[in-house]
């Protein structure tokens, strides 16, 4: 079985071509790290992995272990079969964009996942015309029960990893979050590197 591994540096973002039944193991190498997610489908950059309807078909406002991304056409996309830390991934949170940056007060450019989609996507010679919404990979976001989210440091420890079985040809985009003013990445609020390893009986293409 040939096998592709790769980094995402911290505070930046990569795309990677996977075909039907290949597996991404994402390693959250430090433990606080949170990796925005999203699927694009190989044949058709219209569809895109969809969070709205992902909780649809979940009936959940959570992504955990045997549920499935879909896209906006309903169509499965990436499996999650493993999760050595069992988390309640989220699904709520929008991608960090500039504007967001802002609202928290900084100057100046500041990367964010929104930038580092377009950018991994543009790498690859496609195009999204908007930020889809992203699965936040261990971000830490429980919902009280007056419907307040809140904010916390990823429960996940260095080593915890995913495994997603792609359902469909994919461009997988990772984004090690640059956030580094709240505490959603830690308390130490420094993005860090994660790991990223793609299984295949052949090796997978990289963009």
């Amino acid at each position: 079985m040939g096998e592709y591994s790769d980094i995402v540096p911290a505070g930046e973002g990569r795309a990677y071509i996977m075909r039907a039944g290949q597996a991404a193991i994402i390693t959250n190498t430090h433990g606080s790290q949170v990796v925005d997610l999203w699927a694009v489908s190989a044949e058709d950059a219209n569809e895109v992995s969809s969070m709205d309807h992902t909780r649809s078909v979940a009936s959940s406002i959570y992504f955990e272990s045997g549920m499935s991304v879909v896209s906006n056409r309903r169509r499965r996309m990436l499996a999650l079969v493993g999760d050595s830390a069992g988390l309640r991934h989220d699904t709520l949170l929008c991608p960090c964009n500039g504007e967001l940056y802002q609202e928290l007060g900084c100057e100046g450019y500041h990367r964010s996942c929104a930038d580092n989609f377009h950018e991994a996507m543009s790498g690859s010679g496609r195009e999204v015309p908007f930020t889809p919404a992203s699965l936040n990979l261990f971000m830490n976001v429980p919902v009280n029960e007056d419907g307040r989210v809140e904010r916390l440091p990823p429960a996940s420890k260095a080593g915890d990893c995913v495994t997603l079985r792609a359902e469909m040809d994919i461009l997988l985009v990772l984004s090690a979050c640059p956030q580094d003013v709240t505490p959603i990445n830690g308390a130490a609020r420094t993005p860090m590197d994660v790991a990223v390893r793609i299984l295949s009986k052949s090796s997978p293409e990289a963009v």
